[in-house]
């Protein structure tokens, strides 16, 4: 065999061995184990005392416990891309986690297919993620997810007293749940659920909770500020000053002064 010809043989040869094992990786089932190990190879040791502190980890504070490896949100985004088809007994793994990043990525790959799947796998997320609300348990967990899941599947339903229910519940991010799922209607001009929610939770003494709550109110006052100023003058008297602040950050200054002051 000519030189040339071997050469060309032995580059085919290597090529189609290259395939073939790219090929394998392409169509190899996803599982939660792989996952883990990219995400855990994204971790950032020097990053990990700073998130404890902003999430409020230690004893007796909201998050007590939570451990972090320091990877960035958009690192953890990236990864979901990877593993969109990842099914949910291997979410649920990365879900019933103790490590908040592997939790944020199985919520925010049930988040991708959600948005991506038919109304049988949307009913089955949806039903998925309520049944672990035990392991959505931060406010950046619930904020990135609970609109896209929650949220969106309330919207087509005709009962929406789920919302209520979370809402009246002893556990905080139920509560939190149930407040940012209306984001989701309040981005559609549909702002009643979100104001029947915030009613119930107006004299939360959680201050994620009362941020939740004026949060909503200043979104629905970005679409309509007579609707939302018509919630104030009702409770601004009364309501916490946090959730208070929340919902009046984007008026004119004159009217958040007077918010503030008591003279609405």
């Amino acid at each position: 065999m000519r030189s040339g010809v071997f050469s060309f043989a032995v580059f085919g040869l290597r090529w189609g061995n290259r395939s073939r094992r790219q090929g394998g990786m392409k169509t190899r089932r996803p599982t939660a184990a792989v996952a883990r190990t990219d995400l855990h190879d994204l971790a950032d040791p020097a990053r990990v005392a700073t998130l404890q502190r902003f999430f409020k980890t230690g004893p007796g504070e909201y998050a007590e416990g939570d451990v972090f490896l320091g990877v960035k949100v958009p690192q953890v985004r990236k990864l979901t891309r990877t593993y969109t088809d990842l099914p949910l007994k291997e979410v649920q793994k990365l879900l019933r986690s103790r490590i908040h990043e592997e939790r944020l990525l199985a919520l925010l790959i049930l988040v991708r297919q959600y948005t991506r799947g038919n109304d049988q796998t949307r009913e089955q997320i949806f039903s998925f993620y309520v049944g672990h609300f035990a392991w959505i348990n931060n406010w950046d967990l619930i904020d990135v997810t609970a609109p896209h899941i929650a949220g969106a599947h309330l919207a087509n339903a005709t009962d929406r007293s789920l919302l209520d229910q979370w809402a009246r519940s002893n556990n905080l991010w139920s509560r939190r749940i149930a407040m940012l799922s209306t984001f989701h209607l309040i981005q559609r001009n549909q702002f009643t659920d979100a104001l029947r929610i915030a009613e119930l939770l107006v004299d939360d003494t959680h201050d994620l909770i009362q941020k939740a709550v004026g949060w909503m109110v200043r979104e629905i006052g970005k679409r309509d500020r007579a609707c939302a100023e018509d919630f104030l003058k009702k409770h601004y008297k009364t309501m916490p000053r946090t959730m208070l602040r929340y919902a009046i950050e984007r008026l004119p200054e004159s009217r958040r002064q007077a918010y503030l002051r008591g003279t609405m």
